[in-house]
This record gives structure tokens, sequence and C-alpha cells, in this order.
């Protein structure tokens, strides 16, 4: 199980690309973090992850 925003999913083995589409998530507006290191988007294709992986998604919203 990888933990995503502190819930448990079944996505060892998924490239994260992969994973932040099928929880649509729009790439453009948010940042990944894996076991507390900053992923840049050019890797979500080849980043894979692995059981007992901790990922953590921030999205970005404008405000005033």
């Amino acid at each position: 199980m990888v933990a995503i925003n502190g819930k448990d999913y079944a996505a060892a083995g998924k490239n994260l690309a992969s994973v932040l589409t099928e929880m649509k998530y729009d790439f453009r507006t948010i940042a990944v973090e894996i076991n507390e290191e900053i992923v840049s988007k050019k890797f979500y294709e080849e980043t894979i992850l692995n059981d007992g992986d901790v990922v953590e998604v921030v999205s970005f919203v404008g405000g005033g």
C-alpha cells in the first residue's frame, strides 16, 4: 500500500503520473513529495511507487 495524503491506496508498482491522473489531479497546479523529497514534474512518468511510500500532493489555489 502507498499512503497518499494520509489514505492508503493500492498504488505500489504504478508510476506516479498514472496514479495522479487516476486521482484527477491537474499536474499544472500541484507539487508532489514522496518520502519527504520533492519530485520534479519531469520525473512523474518514470517514478515508480513502492509499497510503504508516503506521498503528499499539495494543490495550489489562487485567491485574494
